[in-house]
């Protein structure tokens, strides 16, 4: 498969069309801004996306600025536009076992009603929303693999956010040995129960999607947005012009 250097990641250039027809199991992550950043610092966060199988590219700022390194990439491929069309196309394959992991209390058995509604059949069979700072407790993470285990499901989205997300997959997977196809979603179970907001198509199209979620949450995204993200735009020039060094490659 091709894929285009993003900084210090390699991101897949694949459709969706041709994603859903190839992705049978693996580890899936879907890269934004904010990762790019995070990924300049967090060395467990680099190593965790240096065992994913699938990159996929979830955000239209780094789809047109891959257009700057002249290695474009195919298509945007946001983690919550590719699940529905997930779990729509494997609609009628009864080995589909989904298990949702993430979100605040009861919001993830919204979203597995709602899916299972409107698809007419349970393809999510079992979910968590597990407490604030499980991932610290060890406990709790044996607590969460024995209730995704004892599901017997083969898919498990994730939507922890990152880098915490990224992490909790490579650290259990092999804890689980029943599911085949991991996904790291970030929000898409808060898109599915409803209880957050898509931006309107327009905003997705123009790569203005952060722009809607700044206003419908400023208090909670103005930093990571307008401080925190700031560094990709140097970063990417930087790429440009032959400047930019992976920070944790050896010299």
């Amino acid at each position: 498969m091709n894929s285009v250097d993003v900084l210090n990641i390699k991101i897949d250039s694949i459709n969706c069309d041709d994603l859903l027809v190839n992705m049978k199991d693996g580890i899936v992550f879907t890269p934004n801004l904010d990762h790019l950043v995070k990924l300049q610092k967090d060395k467990e966060f680099y190593e965790a996306y240096k065992k994913a199988d699938w990159v996929l590219c979830d955000s239209r700022i780094i789809f047109f600025y891959s257009k700057i390194l002249d290695k474009k990439i195919k298509q945007t491929i946001s983690g919550s536009s590719f699940f529905p069309k997930f779990y729509n196309y494997h609609k009628d394959n009864k080995n589909m076992k989904i298990f949702l992991l993430g979100a605040a209390e009861g919001v993830a058995e919204i979203a597995k009603n709602k899916i299972n509604d409107k698809l007419k059949r349970s393809i999510i069979i079992e979910t968590y929303s597990p407490p604030y700072g499980f991932e610290s407790d060890e406990q709790e993470c044996n607590k969460i693999i024995k209730i995704i285990n004892a599901s017997k499901a083969n898919v498990l989205v994730v939507g922890l956010g990152a880098p915490k997300q990224e992490k909790w997959i490579v650290k259990y997977k092999g804890k689980l040995p029943g599911v085949e196809l991991f996904m790291a979603l970030g929000a898409t179970i808060d898109f599915e129960a409803g209880n957050v907001k898509r931006a309107p198509v327009f905003f997705q199209t123009f790569g203005l999607e952060w722009l809607y979620r700044l206003v419908k949450e400023p208090r909670r995204l103005w930093k990571r947005y307008l401080i925190d993200d700031l560094p990709f735009f140097y970063l990417i020039l930087k790429q440009k012009f032959g400047f930019y060094k992976n920070p944790f490659e050896k010299l």
